[in-house]
């Protein structure tokens, strides 16, 4: 067993803190989770896995020696967070792998490769999106349940239809969804059809492969989050896997099981407004915020239209009650709806410092937040009036 070679501190570390934050230390395999590194000519290749997800980053390095080893990831991670040298050095020394950056050595114990899990394959490709169109992919998540007892509303629904890639989260209360430009890939008609990568014949005689995958909620927001930044985000498919590469970096996640009720969400984004209201969301953020210590028992608050405002209210018999009106464009009907405080702003959040536009239907029917240029659609279902007799 060996392994040695030389590396910039800062990108091996960032490699190493990437695999941390997909992987963590709290996931089933406890502390004992690993990376798995490997030299030679090419360079470094860091490598992490559990049976759900698979990560792969690719690093510059000086190879001295060829070799793979395994080491404690968390600590791998943390140990290279915390040195401030310009460059690192890496060496088996033993059953250790040692650390070295000027004047320091740090030993982590090498355990055995040969017993860690084998990374899942990486699915066909099925197209490529710019990666500052995935910055939606958070806002899009954070609509989805936490809760475990309903696993497939803890994921994030990605389809792909044509030139559009969609994302939708919902956790029955609230529901985050994008449309996507996105470039499809296509491949020999001959290719198998799967039940999350299909395809389907072009005119010009290819085939595109199709994608239809549920992803883990809070791991699509975390990749899409570090692939922000690239260029161009290549999109994989299979039949029970979906991932993305980008830029040296790949991550294979499961396909959560389960049907999806895609026909009805997509029903759900065909709103119907009886109301349209066009407004700053910093300025309904606010006043939603000032009147939450007089939200009640239920957090709730109450928007009421009127000519040229809308009405931000609160009511509790202990605490008192509060009301605000904040300059808006109103138009069509004058409506009143109550709303969960606490899930009004999670819906008006990713609109920080832009004009919003609320399309509200009548009744306990979703309302729409959107805003110009925000390849994104937030909907959140009014309270009943439980003051109603």
């Amino acid at each position: 067993m060996s392994l040695e070679l030389t590396a910039a501190t800062a990108p091996l570390a960032e490699a190493a803190a990437r695999i941390a934050r997909l992987l963590p230390s709290r996931s089933p395999y406890g502390a004992a989770a690993t990376v798995l590194l490997r030299a030679d000519a090419a360079g470094l290749s860091l490598t992490a896995s559990d049976a759900e997800l698979s990560v792969w980053v690719e690093v510059s390095a000086m190879t001295h020696t060829d070799g793979v080893v395994a080491v404690p990831r968390r600590a791998f991670a943390d140990t290279l967070a915390a040195l401030d040298a310009p460059e690192v050095r890496l060496a088996v020394e033993g059953s250790r792998l040692a650390i070295r950056a000027a004047g320091a050595r740090f030993a982590l114990p090498v355990l055995d490769a040969a017993s860690q899990s084998s990374p899942a394959e990486l699915p066909p490709l099925a197209g490529t999106i710019a990666g500052t169109a995935l910055g939606v992919a958070g806002p899009v998540a954070g609509a989805a349940s936490r809760d475990g007892a309903l696993p497939i509303f803890t994921g994030v629904r990605v389809r792909s239809d044509g030139d559009r890639l969609s994302l939708i989260a919902t956790d029955r209360y609230r529901m985050g969804a994008a449309s996507l430009s996105w470039q499809p890939a296509t491949a020999p008609p001959t290719e198998t059809t799967t039940a999350a990568a299909e395809t389907t014949t072009t005119a010009a005689g290819t085939a595109a492969v199709e994608v239809a995958a549920l992803v883990p909620a809070g791991l699509l927001a975390e990749i899409c989050r570090q692939a922000g930044k690239a260029a161009a985000v290549r999109v994989h498919a299979g039949r029970d896997r979906f991932g993305l590469s980008w830029d040296g970096c790949t991550v294979v996640a499961a396909s959560l099981a389960g049907p999806y009720p895609d026909r009805q969400l997509e029903g759900l984004l065909d709103i119907q407004p009886e109301c349209v209201v066009e407004l700053a969301a910093d300025a309904l953020a606010g006043a939603v915020q000032r009147a939450m210590p007089y939200a009640g028992p239920h957090g709730r608050v109450t928007l009421r239209t009127g000519d040229g405002v809308l009405q931000i209210s609160g009511r509790d018999p202990l605490n008192g009650e509060s009301e605000e009106a904040v300059k808006a464009s109103v138009r069509d009907d004058h409506l009143t709806t109550h709303f969960q405080a606490r899930l009004l702003l999670d819906a008006l959040r990713p609109f920080t410092g832009q004009t919003v536009t609320l399309r509200m239907q009548a009744g306990l029917r979703a309302t729409a937040v959107t805003a110009p240029g925000v390849d994104l659609t937030y909907l959140v279902v009014p309270m009943r009036d439980t003051t109603a007799p």
